[in-house]
């Protein structure tokens, strides 16, 4: 006759999760979370940011051709974006990243030969959205920089 107990082996019921199935879970949240966070768009302070940084090395670079072929360039501002003229290769023009940015300057730009330049200053903000404004600027000897404005 068969033993009615039960086998010593035999699983019993599960109930509810275990932890190891609620760390994977909250571990596969946080990794969609943060994708998420990375596939949404720069907000509008970021992207000047970066407009100000491409600024700053473009008059950098302008600036340092001028004083190897002993040449001035002029940095303008145009409705597309910028213009660098008196280059060796010839006029340059430059466009926004994130259009539109409304620029303010004192004029135009005079990027050398001369190793000492007078203090120079571009404030760039988008008009439509509330990021503020960005400044690059030099006090004629340190390299263009970004710096609050």
């Amino acid at each position: 006759m068969p033993c009615a107990l039960a086998h010593p082996f035999q699983p019993r019921r599960q109930r509810g999760f275990t932890l190891m199935e609620l760390l994977v879970v909250i571990t596969l949240m946080a990794l969609a979370s943060a994708g998420v966070v990375f596939a949404m768009g720069d907000n509008s302070q970021d992207q000047l940011q970066r407009e100000g940084q491409r600024l700053a090395a473009q008059l950098e670079a302008a600036r340092a051709q001028s004083r190897a072929s002993g040449q001035p360039v002029r940095w303008r501002a145009d409705s597309q974006g910028f213009v660098i003229e008196g280059l060796q290769g010839g006029t340059r023009q430059g466009a926004w990243l994130h259009p539109p940015v409304a620029v303010r300057s004192s004029g135009d730009i005079i990027l050398g030969p001369e190793a000492l330049i007078g203090p120079q200053t571009v404030l760039l903000a988008y008009p439509s959205r509330n990021a503020g404004s960005i400044a690059v600027a030099t006090d004629g000897v340190r390299p263009f920089e970004l710096q609050a404005p």
